[in-house]
């Protein structure tokens, strides 16, 4: 991908400041000094990191941590193998840290910063120069109190001169990748059943100054895996291969130093800001800080040309843009943009701008639609003035092009993403780049028909202009890129190999098509045509276009008029010219996917025992690591699984994962890891809101075609097998969902030659085809174990030790159980108010009766019932008791997480059962909502912030209070669930 900002263009420099300050004068007021720059890279303690105090000892208090609780933080995760070590020395960095014979040129204070880009006035001042000397003269006294510790960065040979030292005194822990929650085999395949060669994983070409990776990055104390990208100029973190914007860009030359370090790690400086980087092995991190020594000497941008502080409605948050060249970045602070730091850029020439109220503006681009405040009259029309403007000079094109670009999805080519595409498949119903349009013509007129949008102006009938401008690249990927991997699909950089492959994949072999459930009989098909031309469902018609159907079938036959006289009869102008395009073009042939195995139903551990890796789930993202607590070597996006199977038996606790280019087979300790795991996915992965008493038991999910009875008519749905149970789940929102009763009567057939299994249920006859032959043949064997198999009751998920005492108030586990029902997609739970004298009626009426007052379902009345909730909080409980609140504040002020986990664990202890158990039940319930933020936007964060006050009253206000809150959230499983007697031998997994 070629960056958005040339040589030409530069991010504003702040001016110059100082950037340390003279510290007093003795050795104990530079250890107790609590704020340093950002960029200074320290050493912890190792001692601190293990949960003890520097001194050696642990804190000596009545609630003082046991060896226990320790061990129970350290061991967050299930125990993958033996052959895994787990000690500190083998925690990437480790060995930065500490050295037992330090250079000769060792100073114990100092640390050398190289800087890159050296500017006027950045050269350090007389009193730094006198500062480090007071620093040196210090360290005489080193053997009498307690040390400093501090590192000597390696500056290596590439590396610019020195040109700071700097003070360090407050250090900093090891930053290591969360550990992972469960094993994984995997078996990669490729991805259709055809011959020809595969794309590439990465079909980003790799340079001295090109490279991607996945690279786990911390910014701050946040940790996230990122996709990252450097094309030269620009560095990219992506979220997922496939994201059209980013969660980080800066350009190269906004880097002040880059930081070689051991075990994969490196970091990049930006003056006052510093991220850090862990590459999967070493290899990476060479290449990357290789790459990023070489791109230096580029020219910094040009300043942009209209900038300032705006409001962007989703999420709702104050961010900073910046108009470079035909770009708009968004930053997150103006500290950020004055840095060069933004979150995303939007490119102008594949969006569109439009005025939405008195001070608010859009932006429209195919992917999404950006929604924008400005402060004043006057700003809006500053920023909507030099965003036309922009737009205006990014395009130059003619009219049809302009019409049919009217679609913000035909503004990028249908195959790579370039911008501004300027040809067209007339047959395909794609609009395409230069690059494309040539390989498209290499495909031959009967594959694919390749127009101009400038300069085949005859062509431009009005009813296809109209066809490309409500149809176009939208409708003809969701059937040709309907199953394109994420590391299959190629960008606009790709080149001339990658990008023919890539297309004679998708549209001469139909690798990544959505064939039509009725793709294996040629008579269905053209009679479904026949059905479907007389309508305006022009997405089918493609589908069945492509999967073969023919346009000529009824040619011969006086008594069936052709699909082209049905059209035209029920003058249905888009479906005829559709159809006199595609008269003569060949589709691919229809073949099902049949992966390469020994034997079908054999088993998949030995079968994907090429590749064992530590998996951790993140949203909707499975991150997988070559070792536990490592850095992230791959991502699979949870959005590509086609279905998913149970594996356990006996003592084995394990669900497969299928993908269309990987077979993975997932091992827990439990099973309630197994459930834990397999809720997530399914959340994911199921359409629409899902109840989580219906997850229970499914030991099958697949997504099919489904037909009923005769009917050519299908619905694309994920079904999903239980015990005596076949649920529903139509994906296009007009369907209702069902639920079939299995009895042993039930009749299943398998056709293997179409991968369909035909299902008689009473009256009802269901065929649902089935995307590979090994789904198939699960879902054949399932049925019969389904279908005699009565469900067992659900163990519940949350709850605690048999050795815990107490009760939750009724109120709370009426109001918990209709939110968790009804409520958890809600935008703004439990941070919206609700109306205050319909809270008070709830909350009167749930003292009065909590298993018989009446609670609305509606947006509305979830949001009175939270308020309700919270209500009785502050009314009637007091879960921490005055007494205690103390000893809260000094467990939240420690450090290192470890050793406040573990004290939150003695603390929960010393609480009042029924305290305990009902802040259990409340940890609980926002661990679920914070599951949903994608949704509701209900972080952790976002609930720890409202609900603190509840929890501590006038201590609402204290950071380390907020933090303690969101933590008894994400570690709810860690601190409330684990048994005292047997957290060692059987630890619960905990998903961040």
């Amino acid at each position: 991908m070629s960056g958005p900002l040339g040589p030409d263009m530069s991010v504003p420099v702040p001016k110059p400041r100082a950037r340390y300050k003279r510290a007093s004068g003795s050795l104990q007021s530079l250890q107790t000094q609590n704020s340093l720059d950002r960029d200074l890279i320290c050493t912890p303690n190792p001692a601190t990191t293990a949960g003890i105090h520097s001194n050696g000892f642990l804190p000596k208090n009545d609630l003082s941590v046991g060896n226990e609780d320790i061990l129970a933080i350290k061991q967050n995760n299930p125990p993958f193998s033996t052959a895994i070590t787990r000690h500190a020395d083998k925690h990437p960095g480790q060995d930065n840290f500490r050295s037992s014979t330090p250079p000769s040129d060792y100073e114990p204070y100092v640390t050398v910063l190289p800087d890159w880009n050296k500017e006027p006035g950045s050269e350090s001042s007389n009193e730094d120069e006198e500062l480090i000397e007071e620093i040196k003269k210090a360290c005489l006294i080193n053997d009498l109190g307690s040390r400093l510790d501090c590192v000597v960065s390696n500056v290596q040979p590439t590396s610019p001169p020195v040109e700071h030292a700097t003070l360090q005194t407050r250090p900093l822990k090891v930053k290591i990748p969360r550990a992972a929650t469960i094993r994984v085999s995997r078996k990669k395949q490729g991805a259709g059943s055809g011959s020809g060669s595969k794309v590439p994983e990465s079909s980003r070409r790799e340079s001295v100054v090109s490279r991607s990776s996945w690279l786990d990055v911390w910014k701050g104390r946040r940790h996230n895996v990122f996709w990252a990208t450097l094309d030269g100029q620009l560095v990219s973190l992506w979220k997922k291969r496939t994201d059209k914007f980013t969660d980080m860009v800066f350009h190269v030359t906004s880097i002040t130093e880059v930081r070689n370090q051991d075990k994969g790690r490196f970091s990049l400086f930006f003056r006052k800001k510093h991220f850090e980087f862990l590459a999967h092995n070493d290899a990476v991190k060479e290449g990357w800080v290789t790459s990023l020594l070489a791109s230096r000497g580029l020219e910094r941008p040009a300043p942009p040309e209209q900038h300032g502080a705006l409001v962007m409605k989703d999420p709702r948050s104050r961010v900073y843009g910046a108009i470079y060249g035909h770009n708009m970045w968004i930053h997150s602070n103006k500290e950020n943009y004055e840095l060069g730091i933004g979150m995303m850029y939007i490119s102008m020439n594949v969006a569109s701008v439009k005025q939405t109220g008195r001070h608010n503006f859009s932006l429209i681009t195919p992917y999404k639609t950006f929604n924008f405040s400005a402060d004043s009259s006057r700003e809006l029309g500053l920023w909507t003035g030099s965003l036309t403007q922009v737009i205006r000079s990014a395009l130059s094109c003619s009219e049809v092009a302009q019409r049919l670009w009217v679609s913000p999805w035909n503004k990028v080519c249908a195959d790579c993403g370039c911008a501004n595409p300027e040809w067209a498949s007339v047959n395909l119903l794609v609009i395409i780049c230069e690059a494309c349009a040539g390989q498209h013509r290499s495909l031959g007129i009967n594959v694919s028909k390749v127009r101009s949008l400038k300069l085949d102006s005859k062509v431009w009938t009005e009813p296809l202009i109209q066809l490309f401008v409500h149809h176009g690249n939208k409708t003809a990927n969701e059937v040709w890129s309907h199953n394109v991997p994420g590391a299959e699909q190629i960008l606009p950089d790709a080149s001339t190999d990658q990008r023919g492959d890539f297309i004679r994949a998708k549209y001469v072999m139909g690798r990544y098509r959505r064939a039509h459930p009725l793709a294996s009989s040629q008579m269905l098909l053209n009679k479904r045509l026949c059905e479907v031309v007389c309508g305006p469902n022009v997405p089918e018609t493609m589908s069945l276009l492509c999967s073969g159907a023919q346009v000529r079938c009824n040619l011969f036959d006086p008594q069936c008029p052709s699909p082209i006289a049905l059209a035209e009869q029920a003058a249905q102008a888009m479906q005829t010219e559709l159809l006199r395009h595609n008269e003569y073009t060949v589709s691919p042939a229809h073949a099902h996917q049949k992966p390469s195995r020994n034997s079908s139903s054999g088993d998949l551990s030995s079968a994907a025992g090429d590749e064992e890796l530590h998996g951790k789930l993140e949203e909707d993202r499975f991150l997988f690591s070559q070792e536990n607590d490592s850095a992230a070597c791959d991502v699979l996006d949870l959005r590509e699984v086609i279905s998913i199977f149970d594996r356990s038996k006996g003592k084995t606790h394990a669900f497969e994962i299928v993908t269309l280019t990987e077979e993975l087979l997932c091992s827990a300790d439990s099973e309630t890891g197994l459930i834990v795991h397999l809720l997530h996915i399914l959340k994911v992965v199921l359409p629409g809101p899902v109840d989580e008493e219906e997850l229970y038991g499914l030991i099958a999910v697949s997504r099919v075609p489904l037909r009923e009875g005769g009917g050519l008519q299908h619905t694309e749905v994920w079904a999903a097998l239980r015990a005596g149970q076949v649920l529903i789940y139509p994906t296009d929102g007009q369907h209702q969902r069902e639920k079939l009763t299995l009895t042993p009567d039930s009749q299943y057939k398998m056709d293997p030659s179409e991968n369909t299994i035909e299902l008689t249920i009473g009256q009802r006859t269901l065929s649902m085809q089935f995307e590979k032959e090994h789904s198939c043949q699960k879902w054949h064997t399932l049925l019969k174990r389904a279908a005699t198999t009565k469900m067992k009751p659900r163990p519940s998920l949350y709850q605690l030790p048999a050795t815990s005492r107490g009760t939750v108030p009724p109120v709370i586990e009426r109001c918990i159980s209709h939110i968790t029902q009804y409520g958890l997609k809600v935008d703004g739970l439990y941070r919206r108010c609700g109306l205050a004298t319909k809270i008070d009626q709830i909350v009167e009426a749930l003292c009065a009766s909590p298993k018989t007052a009446l609670l609305d379902t509606d947006e509305q009345g979830l949001l009175d019932v939270a308020g309700a909730l919270k209500k009785y909080f502050r009314l009637q409980m007091v879960l921490i008791p005055e007494d205690h609140k103390k000893l809260w504040v000094e467990a939240a002020a420690h450090d290192d997480e470890t050793l406040r986990l573990a004290t939150y664990r003695k603390l929960l202890r010393k609480l009042p059962p029924d305290n305990r158990i009902t802040l259990n039940a409340l940890c609980g319930h926002f661990y679920i909502v914070q599951l949903y933020s994608a949704e509701n936007r209900m972080t952790a964060q976002n609930l720890a912030l409202v609900f603190v006050p509840t929890l501590f009253q006038e201590l609402a206000m204290n950071p380390d209070m907020v933090r303690l809150t969101r933590e008894l959230i994400i570690h709810h499983t860690l601190l409330f669930l684990i048994d005292e007697q047997a957290e060692e031998d059987d630890e619960l997994t905990t998903i961040l």
